[in-house]
C-alpha cells in the first residue's frame, strides 16, 4: 500500500509543471490561446514566426524568441509581435512567436 502511494505521489510531482506555456487565461488541459507582447506601429508587410516546444517538461526544445522570429522573417524593424501556445496538458505544449514588421 505504501509503495502504491508513494508512486502516485512521485508521478503527480513528476508531471507538476509540465509542458505549460504563456496564456492570457491560464494553461487548461487543452490550450489554444493567442496573446498579445507588443505593438510598436501599424503591421509590417514581413512577418516571421519562432516556436519553441516541450513534451512533458522532460524535452524541451526550440527559440521561441522575438529575433529568432525576426530572422526567419527577414525582419529588421518589428511592428507587432504576439504568441500562440497550444498544448495537451501535461503531454505536450509548444509556444510560437509571431513579429510583422519591415
Amino acid at each position: 500500500m505504501i509503495k502504491k502511494v508513494l508512486l502516485a505521489s512521485g508521478f503527480a510531482v513528476l508531471l507538476s509543471g509540465c509542458a505549460t506555456g504563456m496564456s492570457p487565461v491560464g494553461v487548461g488541459l487543452i490550450t489554444d490561446v493567442k496573446g498579445p507582447i507588443t505593438a510598436t506601429t501599424a503591421q509590417g508587410s514581413k512577418s516571421g514566426s519562432a516556436c519553441a516546444t516541450t513534451i512533458i517538461g522532460l524535452i524541451n526544445k526550440g527559440d521561441a524568441s522575438i529575433q529568432a522570429a525576426k530572422t526567419a522573417g527577414g525582419i529588421s524593424s518589428v511592428a507587432t509581435a504576439d504568441y500562440h501556445t497550444k498544448g495537451f496538458y501535461p503531454f505536450f505544449g509548444s509556444t510560437c512567436v509571431n513579429v510583422t514588421g519591415s
